[in-house]
């Protein structure tokens, strides 16, 4: 049996040179469809190149927080965090976001849907956000049980749940056949101290799914000195050129930020 393949990635953040970089590398595979959990802006410049490329080339898009939250113009990012200096940064990204989105592009953010059902290699999927019950909810790989995730399985009637939203792409086999994925996001590096993103591609021959994550090389310098030229905060410059999280840091799990510089 042929196996069915699809591209699955998030967290865009306006970094529109990786999503460039995704739909090259898709198109050189046989991949049957592409799909983006969300949040398009945030982070990166020119929030408005990024939606002629979902879609022109026919992207599946879910409606993240982000999203949500420009689409319905809220006073924020719903992104869940708690601390100050989290939630500093979050701030100046979203009004820099809100500011450069098209009244157009922010009426098709509002449409969107939660969330999107699919069945793959005789498995159901559930591609979301955050989780099938909470659009900004952080699932870390280090703190959420097995059992926890098995439960939201049963509770949404899925095998398999593939989310974003953390930044940091991770996959665990679960109890009779079930899995939870983070796809990763290519807005940003994965806190690694490399410069390349993470996308993923699940593949189905009518038994299991299988997830490749994929390494996804860009043009870290010109996203640099574009985010330059917009003014957006060097800390965001210092991420993109070093491939280390400099922001966004207080709502990692110990073991997630141990892995990091800072």
């Amino acid at each position: 049996m042929a196996r069915e393949r699809i591209a699955v990635f998030g967290g865009v953040y306006s970094n529109h040179l990786a999503l460039s970089a995704l739909l090259n590398d898709v198109r050189q595979r046989e991949i049957m469809q592409v799909f983006c959990l969300g949040d398009l802006g945030a982070f990166g410049p020119c929030p408005d190149k990024v939606f002629p490329l979902l879609r022109d080339a026919g992207v599946q898009t879910i409606q993240g927080n982000y999203d949500n939250s420009i689409g319905h113009d809220l006073a924020d990012c719903q992104c869940g965090y708690t601390d100050p200096r989290d939630n500093y940064f979050a701030k100046l990204s979203y009004d820099y976001t809100y500011r450069n989105t098209s009244p157009e592009n922010k009426v098709w953010m509002r449409g969107l849907p939660c969330e999107i059902r699919l069945e793959l290699g005789g498995k159901r999927v559930l591609l979301c956000h955050g989780s099938p019950r909470q659009t900004n909810e952080f699932v870390w790989e280090t703190t959420s049980s097995s059992s926890f995730l098995e439960r939201l399985c049963a509770e949404h009637d899925v095998d398999v749940v593939v989310g974003t939203h953390s930044g940091l792409h991770w996959q665990r086999a679960l109890a009779n056949g079930k899995q939870w994925i983070n796809c990763g996001v290519i807005g940003r590096p994965a806190n690694d101290g490399a410069t390349n993103v993470w996308y993923a591609i699940l593949s189905g021959n009518g038994v299991d799914v299988d997830v490749e994550f994929v390494p996804l090389a860009f043009d870290h310098a010109q996203l640099a000195a574009e985010m330059r030229a917009e003014k957006l905060p060097e800390e965001f410059v210092q991420t993109i050129e070093t491939g280390w999280w400099t922001t966004c840091l207080e709502v990692l799990p110990m073991k997630e930020r141990a892995r990091g510089r800072f």
